[in-house]
């Protein structure tokens, strides 16, 4: 194949400007010129050439377009493989040389892709075909400008990403020794750097009104952002250059270096905050990075290495100053949420941290000492002593009095969100994750505390309530910071109700305060309403005797208030309640009717996904939990349920729930189920229908409802009839729901009886044809059950019908090869089961079945001897066999050998002694099913 050129730059460059063209006539064309020349030599170097041409600045696309087909180029074929011709070795020495050339291409887009290129490279080729990548980079960064300087960093960092994520260990070793040699380098290049920023940005600050030219900042801008890859590159050095000191308990001593300065830079960079905000938006938005940045820094080298973390010189002053920020930040850090957060997610982190507990385990007498779990149990010890000096009782109380008083406390703009939209504010609570916002991730700190210093802070939260009770009484009826604190202390009550139970009387709490709130309908009351609904829920495991009935009241009258995010609060702790393993449903009963109207006035009311499935998954918990009851209000329930999948079309997801709550219904109603059939069936018609768009979501759920419906059906109706096709299609396109398909199978045969044999006995022998012989043991086991009561159901219409299974059944059960398999085991001893069944019910059937041919021919091609009568070897089978049958096949073997012993056959009247043996052990086992 001819390679390509120089003289096809052109060529090359013009099918990846059309690759990118909305026109179809052109687009298709390229796409299918480019693929041909992906496997010609040369087609690399001309992406390559494109990639960095100084010619076409201006094509940023097509540039990029080259890059995505150089990646491609560098997956497929970098690496030469069996099924493909690869990149010549020569072409890829010129590549690694030439995209080293370019480290000061000034379009940002097109630097980051030749770094992933570059690093993907990397990946294949470093150490051994490479050697010298970091060499040859370090003599860029000393000789380059600014802007190469920078690109070299953002080359360095992914390479280092790319490498560190390699998982053989030979791979580790070699990142291991990377970060030996490099790591000092980047933390000089870091020092040097960091310093250079804030003399600048002092100056700047000392000069502000004479400003800075654009060229200074750009320059400075630049530095900037060099050091925070330069902040990365320590980042991935220290996580994945050195072994997790949780495992190899030796202190990983860059961890001491950089922690310290780290925090001095968060410190020094803070006061810049404020001061560029209005000025300088750019370099504000820098600092405001570099914070983040290095916080979670800090944060991984915690997880990764918690030991060397540990060191008082690292641990206290950042445990210091994060708990500082938290408790008394400077006025300009208040608003800067982000850093309050990784403060809170690094105290928390650390307090909860397993490695710095005292362990509880004991040690062998005699045993050496400086074993590894005793240096950790020294380590936890010498932390913990920090710990207790960084975080004393008083701070401690500090802290979470803290936490409640501020940081739970509802803001101005999360009111106005909850007034605009209260769904989509009830689900945002729910939904977001504890470490983007500063709500959750106190309340998340605040747990973690409180676990630790239960005993400390369980006065103190409860202090803190009532003193909130008392300064917001009851009957208040404007929004004022009183309010909003006591929703905050409901808040801290409710997260942890378990441990705060030894200091809290729920009792005295509900019957007084909480429903005296409950009995003022102001509209403000919302706040507090809200928070009582979940605080119900969460107290749950405290709500006992007589409680239940006040607190189920007092949830239903909840559902009644105008304020949807109120409403779905309630319908939650509602859910969770009868959910309860303890749920009274004679307390509950009176208030079913109004339960269930203020379900669907819920419902109708809604419009987001969330509420849907939340208010529907307490429709099916509630369905579930109230039995009979049910039938009184099914006509709704039909109602919803039809009105709920028509306004659900395309959402597959509501509609799995939809399934599953109808399921439910249908087991609730019992035999009563046929009343809504009307509804039911035609949406199991659309769930089973194995060509509808949505099959592939609906089908497992739609298949359990069919189950449902036909295991609580009275009797066969035409509707049902007519739905079994649907089965067929099913089971031959495959045997994924098989188990619950052959249940199916049972249902149609026991309830529609002679009836449904007639319409459709080809089709069930074609299914279980399909099935026996194409599935493993464990389906066939699954699969036997039915053909014994086909059989037993219709012993002289059904064997003719299915003579085909009851061949593949004898030679299952004469096959050998099951010593060290007891599924295959089973398998044989049931089909002989079977076949006993069908010799007691029709001899003649299987006697003539036994003289075919084609059985006799089965046999041979399965290597089984056919010397002696066929009914000879299954006698063998029902005297051998007879210890892996239950007790019904075992009565089933009996009936058989009697049934063959009044043949007289003399090779059977050998076994006699046997035979009698075991009916004698048979006789014994059913005398004790009697008397048991």
């Amino acid at each position: 194949m001819a390679a390509l050129s120089a003289s096809d730059l052109q060529t090359v460059y013009t099918l990846l400007g059309n690759s990118l063209s909305p026109d179809e006539s052109l687009r298709r064309p390229a796409e299918s010129s480019l693929s041909q020349a992906e496997l010609r030599p040369g087609f690399c170097s001309c992406l390559l050439e494109i990639i960095v041409a100084k010619d076409l600045v201006s094509q940023v696309d097509v540039r990029l377009n080259a890059a995505l087909y150089f990646k491609n180029c560098i997956n497929r074929y970098w690496r030469r493989r069996r099924d493909s011709f690869g990149i010549s070795n020569d072409e890829k020495m010129h590549l690694r040389k030439k995209i080293l050339l370019h480290m000061g291409e000034e379009n940002i887009q097109i630097a980051l892709q030749l770094a992933v290129l570059i690093a993907k490279i990397a990946r294949i080729d470093y150490p051994k075909e490479w050697p010298d990548l970091f060499s040859v980079l370090a003599q860029i960064l000393q000789s380059g400008d600014i802007l190469t300087s920078h690109r070299v960093f953002m080359v360095l960092f992914r390479i280092l990403k790319e490498l560190s994520s390699k998982r053989l260990s030979s791979d580790q070793r070699n990142f291991s020794e990377i970060a030996s040699q490099f790591f000092e380098y980047s933390w000089h290049l870091w020092h040097v750097d960091v310093q250079t920023i804030l003399r600048t940005f002092s100056t700047i600050t000392q000069h502000f009104a004479v400003g800075v030219s654009a060229k200074e900042q750009d320059d400075l801008y630049l530095t900037c952002e060099r050091w925070l890859l330069c902040s990365k590159i320590i980042r991935q050095l220290v996580i994945s250059g050195y072994p997790s000191d949780m495992a190899s308990v030796q202190e990983v001593q860059p961890v001491k270096e950089v922690c310290p300065m780290m925090l001095n830079a968060i410190r020094s960079f803070l006061p810049y905050y404020s001061t560029f905000h209005d000025g300088l938006p750019k370099f504000w938005q820098f600092t405001k990075r570099a914070c983040i940045k290095l916080m979670k820094i800090l944060i991984s080298i915690q997880s990764r290495h918690p030991y060397s973390f540990g060191d008082k010189s690292v641990l206290q002053p950042v445990m210091d100053f994060c708990l500082t920020e938290i408790i008394s930040p400077e006025p300009a850090v208040i608003s800067f949420e982000q850093l309050l957060i990784q403060c809170m997610v690094i105290v928390k982190s650390i307090v909860e941290c397993k490695e710095y507990k005292p362990r509880l385990t004991g040690r062998v007498v005699g045993e050496n000492a400086n074993n590894v779990e005793q240096i950790k149990k020294n380590i936890a010890f010498l932390v913990g002593d920090t710990l207790a000096s960084v975080l004393p009782n008083e701070r401690v109380i500090s802290l979470c009095t803290i936490l409640i008083r501020r940081y739970f406390v509802l803001s101005e703009s999360d009111l106005n969100e909850w007034f605009q939209n209260p769904e989509s504010f009830h689900h945002e609570q729910d939904m977001v994750q504890w470490t983007e916002k500063m709500r959750p991730c106190a309340e998340a700190l605040y747990i973690v505390l409180f676990e630790n210093e239960r005993q400390l802070l369980g006065p103190v939260v409860v202090s803190i309530l009532r003193e909130t009770m008392t300064d917001c009484p009851a009957f208040e009826t404007e929004i004022t910071p009183k309010m909003l604190l006591k929703d905050a202390a409901y808040t801290a009550a409710g997260h942890v109700y378990y441990e705060l139970s030894n200091f809290l009387n729920f009792r005295e709490w509900f019957t007084g305060t909480l429903s005296q709130e409950l009995s003022n309908e102001h509209p403000n009351m919302r706040v507090i309403h809200r928070k009582i609904a979940i605080v119900l829920g969460q107290w749950q495991p405290e709500i006992k005797d007589h409680l239940k009935k006040l607190v189920y009241f007092a949830l239903i009258k909840l559902l009644e208030e105008d304020d949807i995010a109120v409403r779905l609060a309630a319908c939650r702790s509602l859910r969770f309640l009868v959910e309860d393993a303890n749920f009274c449903e004679s307390d509950f009963s009176e208030l079913l009717p109004k339960c269930w109207n203020l379900s669907f006035k819920l419902v109708e009311e809604i419009q987001e996904f969330d509420s849907k499935v939340q208010v529907l998954s307490f429709i099916s918990v509630l369905i579930e939990h109230v039995g009979e009851k049910i039938i009184s209000f099914s006509t709704k329930l039909v109602e919803y349920f039809n009105r709920s999948w028509e306004e659900s079309t395309g959402e597959s997801l509501l509609q799995i729930q939809l399934l599953e709550a109808l399921k439910k219904f249908v087991n609730a109603l019992g035999y009563q189920s046929p009343i809504c059939y009307n509804m039911l069936l035609p949406i199991l018609r659309r769930g089973i229908n194995i060509d509808d768009p949505d099959a592939l979501n609906l089908l497992e759920d739609s298949v359990l409802l069919w189950e449902a419906i036909l295991s609580h059906a009275p009797s066969m109706v035409p509707e049902l009839l007519e739905l079994f096709p649907s089965l067929v299609l099913m089971m031959e396109r495959s045997f994924d729901h098989l188990t619950v398909a052959i249940s199916i199978l049972e249902d149609y045969i026991i309830l529609g009886g002679a009836d449904f044999l007639n319409r459709h006995a080809s089709s069930v022998a074609r299914i279980l044809d399909g099935i026996v012989g194409n599935v493993n043991n464990k389906g066939l086991l699954s699969t036997f059950p039915i053909i014994d009561v086909l059989i037993q159901c219709f012993p002289v219409e059904a064997p003719p019908l299915i003579g085909g299974v009851l061949q593949k059944l004898i030679v299952l059960c004469l096959s050998g090869g099951e010593e060290h398999d007891p599924s295959k085991t089973a398998v044989r001893a049931t089909s002989g089961a079977i076949l006993a069944r069908l010799l007691v019910m029709n001899t003649n059937y299987l006697a003539h079945l036994l003289s075919e041919p084609s059985v006799t021919l089965a046999l041979q091609q399965a290597g089984i001897s056919t010397d002696q009568n066929i009914i000879l070897y299954l006698i063998d089978i029902w005297i051998d066999k007879v210890d892996n049958v239950t007790i019904l096949q075992k009565k089933t073997y009996a009936l058989a050998l009697s049934l063959i012993l009044t043949l007289r056959i003399p090779q059977v009247i050998d076994k006699l002694d046997y035979i009698l043996r075991w009916y004698s052990n048979l006789l014994s086992e059913t005398a004790c099913e009697v008397y048991a």
